[in-house]
Parts: structure tokens; sequence; C-alpha cells
């Protein structure tokens, strides 16, 4: 794994985390991964350290340094925020974690209709409901699904700027065009 997948499969746990979605040891999994790619820092080896019993306790306080010092940013206030969400859980989904049916459920009960990123992925749960009653195909709303979740994964973040008049701007990170 390349230090860049590294940094934002680390990204990406700590905002699964801190949504409820997983465990505190999955994200130290994540960054003893992130060690074995090769990123490194003082915070980071330390939260990499966590037995089981320690990480649901001291997660919180482990962290916010470790991502700090690597240059990341796990929580945004707002649309941004939501909206790394939702790639967050799209990327689970493109590592196998979830189900395509999973990843429309998630994100329909998270955001329902308003989160316009997402909305193609809440609109195909609604159509998983309707498979009781019609006739349409399982396996067509699982690619619509996929195709949608390789969207979002691809699709530019725009980290937040201060608020600042002075200093406001919008920012494309150029790691998510890879």
């Amino acid at each position: 794994m390349s230090t860049e997948a590294a940094a934002l499969a680390l990204q990406h746990r700590a905002l699964l985390w801190s949504i409820g979605e997983i465990r505190a040891t999955d994200v130290v999994t994540s960054a003893c991964d992130a060690l074995v790619a090769g990123l490194d820092s003082p915070a980071l080896r330390t939260l990499a350290a966590c037995t089981r019993a320690e990480a649901d306790n001291d997660i919180l306080e482990l962290l916010p340094p470790a991502l700090n010092e690597l240059g990341l940013e796990p929580f945004y206030p707002g649309i941004a925020g939501k909206e790394a969400e939702a790639r967050a859980l799209a990327a689970w989904m493109l590592a196998d974690e979830l189900t395509p049916r999973e990843l429309a459920f998630r994100i329909h009960r998270r955001f329902g209709h308003e989160l316009p990123l997402a909305e193609r992925l809440a609109e195909l749960d609604d159509e998983y409901d309707m498979l009781e009653y019609g006739d349409g195909a399982a396996a067509q709303v699982d690619a619509d699904v996929l195709a949608e979740a390789l969207r979002l994964a691809q699709h530019p973040r725009v980290t937040p700027e201060p608020t600042d008049p002075l200093t406001c701007s919008t920012r494309v990170d150029s790691s998510c065009l890879e």
C-alpha cells in the first residue's frame, strides 16, 4: 500500500469511527497499516501501540494528534463533513466491507435525500425497497450503487479553509484526483 493510500485509509477509518460505523480497534489497525506503509509520526506510533482494551478509552485523545501530525483532517464541519462521511462509506463498500445494499441503506438513513452528493444512493435505497413489489433486478441496482460508490470515491474533496474573508478560499485536495 502506498503512503497516500494508507493516509487516506486512516482518515476514512477515523471518520467511520467518529460516526459510529466501526470500532476504535479498527482505527488502531489502520494506524498500524499506515506505519507499515511508511508513514511515521510520534502520535501515529502511540495510536498504533494501543491494545484492544485501551483503544476505546484512548482513541479520542490519541487520534486527533496522529492525524494532525500527518497533515490529515478527520472531522469537517457542515456540508464538507457530510460529504466526507458519504465518501468514506463509499470507500468502505469498495473495500468489500459493505454490500451495495448496505451502502445505499446507510447513506439514506444518515442523510435522507438532503445531501446532493449522495442523493442517487438514497434513491437507489428506495429502488431496493421497491424490488419487493416489482419485477426489477437486484443485480442492476447493485451495479448502479457500485457506479455511484466509484463516483463518490473519485469526487474531488474540498478542504474547508478559515472563514476569515481575507483568507477564505476553497482548495481541492489533489490527492483525491489520482
